[in-house]
């Protein structure tokens, strides 16, 4: 939500027809086989770059020493940014699911990022956790499939569309390489490509229509290289998402959009103010380096290699953020990477486990479908 949050698991929810994990239906999640295979390739990842690699870059006990300079002050206002961040997220889940409360969006999102950076295989089963709990409170698994998939687009934008901006502000500053023009280039293309997909499945049903096909074939060779049975319906599956999607997109994208941007954003503060408490000063690493080093970890981060990306993420901004430093500042770049994934990754995993027993605990909340509906859940179901 790289603080994890739950953009990348919930994207994995089902299809509307399909019956919700936990709830009456079999659970989408690994077999335990799997998981503990999982389990051991991502020990092996994690060790090997924190135990091989990461001190390459300095020194951990010029590390611990930079990490307990920190004041009580410093601390304190790394504590209140962590949590605003942790918050900013549930605002994204509120204006993508309509009845949703704020309260509600705390439980089932610490929840489900607490299942997710814990637990090897964790998004699979963050979205059992994430569906028991929704459906529990009465929402429709129509409802939850297109708030996930909502979400995930928007998410993805912000993510395409950050390392564009920061490469225009490295183009600004004169601090542009063949790398960063190369990978700019890229996201540019994707994310137009994206906009403009998601712009002829909103335009028509026919459209819709065409773009299923098309995102079909393209699935199904990929399914082909793997080895794999090709995919069917997604033209159906294009236009049931136009036809469910177009309401909630009317009345809220202003309200989605931004609050997308501000969550993401959040983390980046989280992060620029960490370093600048380790003492990384603004002529060592300026904001601009940072906010380039984060748009691509972030986009590196979706690659689901360990749960919440452990040891992938604080290697990739090690890498970005150390570029050129001398070994001094290395270490406190170092140390600001640790204790901001510190605050962003394992921080909220208590929470969650506080927050899931207050959705077990908590009686009052559940409510039917009808009982839902009266609290304005499912008031933009349709064109």
């Amino acid at each position: 939500m790289n603080g994890m949050k739950s953009e990348d698991q919930i994207a994995q929810l089902p299809p509307p027809d399909d019956p919700p994990a936990g709830v009456g239906g079999s659970a989408d999640t690994p077999s335990r086989a799997k998981r503990v295979v999982q389990g051991v390739i991502s020990s092996v990842i994690v060790v090997g770059i924190f135990v091989g690699v990461m001190p390459q870059f300095a020194d951990y006990a010029e590390v611990w020493k930079t990490i307990t300079s920190l004041t009580w002050l410093e601390s304190a206002s790394l504590a209140v940014v962590a949590l605003w961040n942790l918050a900013t997220y549930w605002f994204v889940l509120v204006a993508a699911l309509p009845g949703l409360r704020l309260r509600e969006a705390l439980v089932v999102n610490q929840s489900s990022t607490a299942v997710s950076n814990s637990l090897p295989g964790g998004g699979a089963i963050g979205v059992a956790v994430t569906l028991a709990m929704l459906t529990s409170w009465g929402f429709r698994v129509a409802a939850i499939t297109r708030s996930a998939v909502v979400t995930g687009i928007w998410n993805n934008f912000v993510k395409l569309g950050m390392p564009i901006i920061a490469l225009g502000l490295l183009t600004i500053e004169g601090d542009t390489s063949k790398a960063w023009l190369s990978a700019s280039a890229l996201g540019v293309a994707v994310l137009v490509g994206a906009v403009a997909a998601l712009w002829m499945v909103l335009r028509s049903d026919r459209l819709a229509r065409a773009v299923g096909v098309l995102l079909g074939r393209l699935a199904s060779s990929i399914r082909h290289l793997l080895r794999r049975d090709p995919v069917t319906g997604w033209d159906d599956r294009a236009a049931g998402f136009r036809r469910d999607t177009v309401g909630l997109l009317r009345h809220r994208w202003l309200q989605l959009t931004l609050s997308t941007l501000v969550s993401h954003l959040s983390l980046y503060v989280v992060l620029l103010l960490t370093l600048r408490h380790l003492g990384v000063s603004q002529d060592e690493v300026s904001w601009i380096n940072v906010l380039a080093a984060f748009a691509f970890v972030r986009l590196i981060s979706a690659l689901p290699v360990t749960p919440g990306g452990v040891g992938v993420v604080e290697l990739g901004y090690a890498a970005a953020l150390t570029i050129g430093l001398d070994d001094s500042t290395r270490a406190q770049v170092v140390a600001a990477i640790l204790v901001f994934r510190v605050i962003t990754y394992l921080f909220p995993i208590p929470f969650g486990a506080a927050a899931y027993v207050v959705w077990r605990r908590n009686e009052s909340w559940r409510l039917d479908e009808t009982e839902r509906d009266r609290l304005g859940g499912d008031i933009y179901d349709s064109v």
